[in-house]
């Protein structure tokens, strides 16, 4: 044991991968977390003999969670099983026209063929470019801290970042290789759940593609709660304490360092601490005034990803137009992306997103019934009541059953919501935000929340709203970054 004390504030992805990584150094890790359960957002609840994951759904990238166990000599398959989903998803344009996506590539291929002439070909050549996306995003850019433009000063690099695309949007990139308007349709859906209108998202995020078409979409039976099982427990083997119920009120420092973090009814000595609760949450009411990295005004004109309106259904039957996921695109996706983005509203005319785990796995409903996640993305600080939770659950319900043409609405018997006021409560989210920040070119690399705390030695930043950014696998690469960093800075 190296001596040195490293406090995590919160077990979500990120928080779990910094602390397994630094136990495994040597250091001795206490992670504290605020909610009853571990996992962050991506925690899960049992209820009427139903079991939800709360937050993340979708399991893509499955070779960044092979190399994270890998790291420490394990493998995937010795904590949870996977299933890649075939077909991969739905994309509902309108009642009896459902797109029905294939795990195959030559399939994939025939479907996009059937809709546009020529599409087969363009897709190779698009998936090509993708796929050196993908290697050079995935696989060097994304585990560089950006701590200093210095990272980026190499000429072969440079050259790199060019053919990434960086400084084009997707929505003019996807435009190059395809016309039909369900195809770019269906290669511009990531792109909704990344923070920014298409036109406004470097075309560098093709690499999504390449990880949804190339790749494919996975499941890990039990539900994604199965790989926060796994964190949790390899962290353990590595010595990691995990003490729940304990929220970080505020940090005592000295000098150019932090000595203490104090909870509501314990204080934790620390020689370094890595804060993977919400960024402007800790930068703001944690951290003394003084030691701040940035200023209210900063946090105010960041570029959001958008919040989410949930709701947890369980079915007292099987709804026979639904497969696991299901994406509901029976409108222009212009006029809600603009109301995210542009002119932020509770929109008009939404697109969502369900998921019915329950048709890969018999485990999460009763037997003969269904469990829904029904996912909406909408603006971040929103006026949130149920008053508005209600309206739009009936509009989805209602639309849910015109297109798919089954009675849906008095075969709920189970009923949970979870927008911007939960968010804020449960995670101290900033304006109620689901996914952090934007993925926007002026928030890029260096151009993202530091990782370090500029005026404390000792104290550290991991997860979405800083370096690589949002969703499941840049968070597992958060805490891997962050550790190297708190290693390099503080050797044993």
């Amino acid at each position: 044991m190296s001596g040195k004390k490293v406090v995590v504030i919160g077990s979500g992805f990120a928080g779990l991968s910094t602390a397994t990584f630094l136990a495994d150094k040597g250091y001795e890790v206490i992670v504290l977390e605020k909610n009853k359960e571990l996992g962050g957002r991506a925690r899960q609840f049992q209820a009427e003999g139903f079991t939800f994951d709360m937050g993340p759904s979708w399991y893509w990238m499955p070779d960044v969670f092979d190399r994270y166990f890998e790291t420490f000599g394990k493998k995937t398959s010795d904590f949870y099983e996977l299933e890649r989903l075939d077909p991969s998803y739905h994309v509902v344009f309108g009642k009896d026209d459902i797109l029905k996506v294939p795990a195959n590539m030559e399939r994939f291929k025939e479907m996009l063929e059937n809709m546009e002439p020529g599409s087969a070909k363009a897709l190779e050549k698009f998936l090509e470019q993708a796929a050196y996306k993908y290697e050079k995003g995935i696989n060097d850019l994304v585990y560089k801290p950006g701590r200093s433009l210095m990272e980026f000063m190499n000429p072969k690099l440079l050259f790199d970042m060019v053919r990434l695309d960086i400084f084009s949007s997707i929505h003019s990139h996807v435009r190059k290789y395809f016309k039909n308007e369900r195809i770019i349709r269906l290669m511009e859906f990531p792109i909704l759940f990344l923070g920014a209108l298409p036109e406004n998202t470097p075309a560098l995020y093709s690499l999504m593609n390449y990880a949804d078409i190339s790749l494919g979409t996975w499941y890990p039976k039990g539900g994604m709660y199965k790989i926060v099982e796994a964190m949790v427990n390899l962290a353990k083997e590595k010595g990691v304490k995990f003490i729940a119920e304990q929220e970080v009120m505020s940090v005592e420092c000295e000098g150019k360092f932090v000595k203490k973090v104090i909870t509501q009814n314990a204080s934790y000595h620390a020689d370094a601490v890595v804060s993977s609760a919400d960024y402007e949450h800790t930068d703001q009411k944690i951290l003394p005034k003084a030691y701040g990295n940035y200023t209210e005004k900063y946090w105010d004109t960041r570029s959001l990803a958008p919040s989410s309106l949930i709701f947890y259904l369980g079915i007292d039957k099987k709804i026979e137009g639904l497969v696991h996921h299901n994406l509901f695109f029976d409108h222009d996706f212009g006029p809600h992306a603009r109301e995210i983005y542009s002119d932020p509203k509770w929109p008009e005319a939404p697109l969502f997103y369900v998921s019915a785990t329950s048709k890969t796995d018999d485990t999460v409903a009763p037997e003969g019934m269904e469990n829904l996640f029904i996912l909406m993305p909408v603006a971040p600080d929103l006026e949130d009541t149920e008053e508005i939770r209600e309206k739009y659950y009936h509009l989805i319900i209602d639309r849910m059953e015109m297109l798919l043409g089954e009675e849906i609405k008095e075969h709920v018997v189970y009923k949970r919501s979870f927008a911007h006021n939960d968010f804020k409560s449960d995670y101290h989210s900033y304006k109620g935000n689901a996914y952090g920040l934007a993925n926007t070119l002026k928030q890029t690399a260096i151009l993202k929340p530091s990782l370090k705390n500029k005026k404390l030695k000792n104290f550290y930043y991991a997860g979405q709203l800083t370096v690589p950014g949002p969703g499941v696998p840049p968070s597992l690469i958060s805490g891997q970054v962050v550790g190297k960093e708190v290693v390099k800075d503080f050797k044993m």
